[in-house]
């Protein structure tokens, strides 16, 4: 498959409400008048960003269900991060929930001490690209994208680079720049879901949901509460890759703390 098209659902977020977040996405969701390939949410989509970890969840238990349910009645991908609790720790993971009932998950790899993250979740050692409809794909998580080295697209191991996020106003051009600039220095699409409104921490959110190709040219923007239709062509992709080689020059080097 060539095009890959996209939902990607920039929202408010009702603060510490799973069921009305759960119910609210659902109705977004059900808007969609067309059939599209994955359905992207935002970070901890149904609690917004916090650090109350009460509100985590094991796997297999209501959001996890309620993603699958989406999945399996859309046909789609269903994907967005949520609060997991795990063998004693407490993850922000990512689902990314499969039409079928398969899934894999993407522990947030690097937590963001401003806030304390760091002090309430354990950090996510593995990197995930998943291969849906002829297309890799690497999913992360917010914070995530301040860091190039583990976003690095090695061999050309993905084709898009997807972030979902919970990224505040105060500190939106540093989100367009480096959504633009993983996109040109990775050599494939890139993506960033963010959400719109306030949370229970008085942060304002002005979305920004944006994605760039290679070559960095804007695809698609957005500041409000609503849903974007994208579609990406692989064709495109693969014909600027023919043109302008430059993962032949890179540099080479391995991780040492954490593992691709």
């Amino acid at each position: 498959m060539q095009q890959l098209k996209l939902a990607l659902i920039q929202s408010d977020i009702h603060w510490h409400e799973i069921n009305a977040n759960l119910a609210m996405f659902e109705e977004k969701i059900w808007q969609l008048n067309e059939q599209v390939d994955v359905i992207v949410l935002p970070e901890m989509f149904q609690t917004g960003f916090t650090m109350k970890t009460s509100l985590a969840e094991p796997m297999n238990l209501t959001t996890f269900k309620w993603m699958k349910q989406m999945a399996a009645q859309t046909k789609a991908v269903v994907t967005g991060s949520y609060m997991v609790k795990e063998n004693g720790k407490v993850f922000n993971r990512l689902l990314w929930m499969q039409p079928d009932g398969n899934f894999d998950t993407y522990d947030k790899a690097h937590l963001f001490r401003m806030s304390t993250e760091d002090q309430f979740f354990d950090e996510g050692k593995k990197r995930l690209i998943v291969e849906w409809k002829g297309w890799k794909i690497c999913p992360m998580i917010c914070y995530d994208l301040r860091f190039p080295v583990w976003s690095r697209n090695t061999n050309l191991g993905y084709d898009l680079l997807l972030y979902v996020a919970n990224w505040p106003a105060v500190r939106i051009s540093a989100w367009d720049a480096l959504l633009k600039a993983r996109a040109i220095e990775n050599l494939s699409y890139c993506v960033g879901v963010n959400r719109v409104g306030g949370d229970g921490n008085d942060i304002a959110y002005n979305g920004h949901t944006a994605a760039f190709d290679p070559k960095g040219n804007s695809l698609c923007s957005s500041e409000v509460d609503e849903i974007k239709l994208l579609e990406l062509d692989k064709n495109e992709l693969l014909r600027y890759r023919d043109k302008f080689p430059a993962q032949l020059d890179a540099d080479a080097f391995n991780l040492s703390s954490k593992s691709f």
